[in-house]
């Protein structure tokens, strides 16, 4: 059987030619041109990255700020010995024996976990809890500092980590249809430049990044041109 769309699909392919690639910028106006839900959707940026997704050493991972926010409101949990200093500096949850009591028991009321140097030494025993749910205390994602007021900051000012999958891919939330397109442009341009400087020494020949769309909670892709990220 022939396969068919959603009415959306069919309204946004009246917009434009979803098989074409557009600059970022492009492919940005594009997206704010298709029908909106009746909710405030998150936009994405997928990729399709062409190292081994197989070998630890080209696992691609990281940090970075979106210029804009994220739109989204963070929980943030501290696991510090000093939860007061942390409440005071913006964390919605903050403490040690009495928070991984509660994460043991399968309290998972948070977006982001943040852990002190010395806190880590007890957190690492809730890597399988948090470890599958991606909420796991990480140097390499900001997310184990001693610098608690600054890293509940960044956080809530719109942080975001990208993690590739088994299958080489990435996907970040980049904003809100509500954001405006130069917001969005904004934060797109600041994740891809991040996810091309995090390219794995190891990595070498072919085309780091192949493949880059962008999309909406309940709208199509739109492809975005190689050009914008073919340098790395």
């Amino acid at each position: 059987m022939p396969k068919t769309h959603s009415k959306r699909y069919n309204s946004a392919v009246k917009v434009a030619d979803l098989t074409k690639e557009y600059p970022l910028a492009e492919a940005v106006e594009v997206l704010a041109k298709f029908p909106k839900a009746k909710f405030d959707e998150t936009v994405e940026l997928s990729f399709r990255l062409g190292v081994d997704a197989t070998s630890g050493e080209q696992n691609v991972r990281g940090t970075t700020p979106l210029p804009n926010g994220s739109g989204k409101k963070v929980r943030v949990l501290v696991f510090t010995d000093d939860a007061q200093k942390a409440l005071d500096a913006g964390a919605d949850h903050a403490g040690l024996d009495d928070m991984m009591a509660k994460v043991n028991e399968g309290w998972l009321d948070f977006d982001v976990a943040i852990a002190t140097t010395e806190a880590m030494k007890k957190v690492r025993t809730l890597a399988r809890v948090l470890g599958p749910k991606g909420l796991m205390p990480n140097p390499k994602s900001g997310t184990v500092t001693d610098d608690i007021v600054a890293g509940i900051k960044a956080v809530k000012a719109g942080r975001v980590e990208f993690k590739m999958d088994k299958t080489a891919n990435i996907g970040v939330g980049i904003g809100k249809r509500s954001f405006t397109t130069a917001q969005i442009l904004e934060n797109a341009q600041s994740v891809v430049d991040a996810i091309g400087k995090a390219k794995p020494t190891t990595f070498k020949g072919g085309q780091f990044i192949k493949s880059v769309t962008i999309s909406a909670s309940m709208s199509p892709a739109v492809k975005v041109a190689s050009s914008e990220f073919n340098k790395y």
